[in-house]
C-alpha cells in the first residue's frame, strides 16, 4: 500500500534506521503519515502546535497508520517588522521546498500539515500541491482577545497604537499596557490578517476541518479536531484521495470567492496566484479580479471593522459565511474530512449572526473586497483592499512624496509633518528590490493611528499586512528594481488613485518619463546568502512572487 516496501530486502537499511527511532517493522507496513509541524516557542500563532501534534499522532495511530513528525520554520511577520521582513516572503518558498525534500526523501504516504501564520500556510499549500499526496490541514486556532473598557483589542491594535502614541493621543503608561496585553495568549492573532485569511481559506476549500481557524486555540474541540484530522489522513491514503482531488480548480475558485466575501488580506492575492501556479491551474490578476469582484462582501473584521475572529466564530464561522454566499459556490467539490461542500452546507443549521455576517441581499460592498488597479504607474497591476478604505478616499489625487525604503518613510512619519492630500511613494521594496517584498505594516498603521488614513495615500512595490487598512496600494508591478514606472516618480508629481475605475495614474508627460528612464540609477544594495539567491530567482508580484517553483524557461 505504501510508497516504501519494508518487506523487501533492499529496504533493510530503511527498516533498521526507523527501528533506531523506535518504530517496529509492523508499523512500517501501515500508511506512514508525515506530521508536518511548524511549532516554535517564538511565535504565538505556532506555540500551541506542539500539543496539537500529539493529538494528531494519536488519531493516526487510532486510524491504523503510523505517524512521523518533523518541523519546518515558522516566522512571525509581526516580529520580523523592519530588517527581518526581508526574510519573510522568501521563507514561503523555502518552507514549501523543505517539505517537498523531506517527504520525498523519506517516502511518506500522506501528510497532516500543522500551520497557523502568514507564510507557513501558503508554503505548506504549495508543498501539498507539489507532492500531491493525501493531505489534511489543521491550524492552531485563535488568540484570546484582550478586554478593556468595554472593548476587545487584538494584535493589530498594537500597531495603530504606535501612531496614536506618536501623535500624543495616548500616554506612555497606556501605550506600555496595551503593548504587553493586546496579544493576550498563544494562538493566531484574532484579526482578519493574512494568517486568518489563509487559515479560513483552508476551510473554504475543503483542506481543513470547519472551525479549525476560528475556534480558540485552547478549546477542547481543537484536540478532538486534531485526532479526527490524523485519523482522516490514514483514510485518505486508503481511499487514494490526493491533494489535487481536494484542491481542484473549482475549490480554488471557491476559496477566492470566500476571501473576497470575507474582506480578506491582499496577501491572499499573492498566495493564491502562487498556489495556482504550482497546481497547474491557469490564474492571473485579471481572472482573479473577475472571480473576486463577482461576489459581494458580507463580512469585515479587525482591522477593517470592530469584530474580531472570536466574534466570527460565534456568528457561525466559515460555514455561516459560505452558506450566505452559497449561490456563488461550486457545491460539488469534495472535502478532505469527507463529503462535499454541498453536504456540509445542507447539514449546517446555524444560527448565523447577521450583525456580523450580512445577508446576500444587504452586503457591505456589492462587488468584492479588492481593487486590482492598472495604469501607466502599474502596467502589470497593483492591489488594494478596497473594503478597508474610507469611501472618501476611493478617488484621490495628490502630490508624491518619494522614499526608497521602508526605513525612510518610517523616519519621515516619526519626525516630519505629513501634508494631507499627499501620496507617499515607497519603492525598491519589491520582490527583487527589497529584496523580499517587505510589508509596510507599521508605516500604514501609523497613518491610521495619526488620523491620516482619510487624507493621505501610500503606494508601494512592496506589500501591506493583512492587518492594514486605509488607502494603501501594494504589489505595484513592474517593480522599481527592474525599471518599473514607480522608479521614475519624483517628489511633487501628481498621482491619481481611482478605485471606481481601477486606475493608478502618474500625471507626467511620456517624454519626461523617457528622459528620467535614461538617467535612472537604482540604489546600491549589496547582498549575500539566501537574499542574493532570492533576488536572482524570484518572479513578479503579479504572478505570485514565486521563487523555487518557477518553470526553468521563465524570465525574471
Amino acid at each position: 500500500m505504501g510508497r516504501r516496501k519494508p518487506e523487501e530486502i533492499t529496504e533493510a537499511y530503511y527498516v533498521g534506521l526507523m527501528s533506531g527511532s523506535g518504530y517496529r517493522a509492523k508499523d512500517l507496513r501501515k500508511p506512514v503519515i508525515a506530521v508536518v509541524n511548524s511549532w516554535t516557542d517564538v511565535n504565538p500563532g505556532h506555540k500551541p502546535l506542539l500539543e496539537l501534534a500529539r493529538y494528531v499522532k494519536e488519531g493516526i495511530w487510532a486510524g491504523g497508520g503510523t505517524p512521523g513528525e518533523f518541523n519546518v520554520p515558522a516566522p512571525c511577520d509581526g516580529i520580523a517588522q523592519g530588517p527581518g521582513m526581508h526574510y519573510i516572503l522568501p521563507q514561503r518558498d523555502l518552507i514549501a521546498g523543505s517539505i517537498e525534500a523531506m517527504v520525498e526523501a523519506h517516502g511518506f504516504d500522506g501528510m497532516v500539515m500543522l500551520a497557523s501564520c502568514d507564510k507557513i500556510i501558503p508554503g505548506m499549500l504549495m508543498a501539498a500541491a507539489r507532492l500531491n499526496l493525501p493531505t489534511v490541514f489543521i491550524t492552531a486556532g485563535a488568540m484570546i482577545p484582550y478586554a478593556e473598557g468595554g472593548r476587545e483589542y487584538v494584535a493589530c491594535d498594537v500597531k495603530e497604537a504606535i501612531g496614536r502614541r506618536n501623535s500624543n493621543s495616548i500616554d506612555d503608561e497606556t501605550f506600555e499596557r496595551w503593548t504587553t496585553h493586546f496579544c493576550a495568549s498563544g494562538g493566531v492573532c484574532s484579526m482578519f490578517g493574512t494568517a486568518n485569511t489563509m487559515g479560513t481559506f483552508l476551510e473554504a476549500t475543503g483542506a481543513a476541518p470547519f472551525g479549525s481557524a476560528t475556534m480558540l486555540f485552547c478549546e477542547a474541540g481543537k484536540m478532538r479536531q486534531a485526532r479526527d484530522a490524523g485519523e482522516r489522513a490514514v483514510e485518505l491514503v486508503r481511499e487514494g484521495i490526493t491533494f489535487s482531488g481536494i484542491m481542484s480548480e473549482a475549490s480554488l475558485l471557491n476559496g477566492i470567492r470566500y476571501i473576497s466575501a470575507a474582506g480578506g488580506s491582499t496577501n491572499g492575492v499573492l498566495h493564491t496566484l502562487a498556489l495556482a501556479k504550482v497546481l497547474g491551474i491557469p490564474l492571473d490578476l485579471k481572472k482573479f479580479d473577475e472571480i473576486q469582484s463577482s461576489v459581494p462582501v458580507v463580512a469585515k473584521f479587525k482591522p477593517s471593522a470592530e469584530k474580531n475572529i472570536s466574534d466570527y466564530h460565534r456568528a457561525g464561522g466559515v460555514l455561516a459565511l459560505l452558506s450566505t454566499i452559497r449561490p456563488h459556490l461550486d457545491l460539488s467539490v469534495p472535502l478532505a474530512m469527507g463529503g462535499t461542500l454541498g453536504d456540509a452546507l445542507d447539514d449546517f443549521r446555524g444560527p448565523v449572526d447577521r450583525e456580523v455576517i450580512r445577508p446576500l441581499s444587504d452586503p457591505l460592498h456589492p462587488a468584492g473586497c479588492f481593487s486590482i488597479l492598472s495604469g501607466n504607474l502599474a502596467p502589470r497591476g497593483a492591489v488594494v483592499k478596497k473594503s478597508g478604505v474610507d469611501p472618501k478616499m476611493f478617488r484621490h489625487r495628490g502630490p508624491a512624496v518619494v522614499f526608497n525604503s521602508e526605513e525612510e518613510v518610517k523616519e519621515f512619519l516619526l519626525t516630519k509633518k505629513v501634508e494631507p492630500g499627499s501620496v507617499l511613494v515607497v519603492r525598491y521594496e519589491g520582490p527583487k528590490g527589497g529584496p523580499g517584498m517587505r510589508e509596510l505594516s507599521i508605516p500604514a498603521a501609523m497613518l491610521v493611528g495619526m488620523g491620516l488614513h482619510t487624507s493621505v495615500a501610500m503606494i508601494t512595490d512592496g506589500r501591506f499586512s493583512g492587518a492594514t487598512r486605509g488607502p494603501c496600494v501594494g504589489h505595484i508591478a513592474p517593480e522599481a528594481w527592474v525599471g518599473g514606472p514607480i522608479a521614475l516618480v519624483k517628489d511633487g508629481d501628481l498621482i491619481e488613485i481611482d478605485l471606481e475605475t481601477n486606475c493608478l495614474t502618474l500625471h507626467v508627460p511620456e517624454e519626461e518619463l523617457e528622459k528620467r528612464g535614461q538617467e535612472l540609477k537604482r540604489p546600491e544594495r549589496k547582498l549575500g546568502g539566501v537574499l542574493s539567491a532570492y533576488r536572482k530567482g524570484v518572479g513578479c508580484a503579479s504572478e505570485g512572487a514565486i521563487w523555487l517553483f518557477r518553470d526553468d524557461e521563465e524570465e525574471n
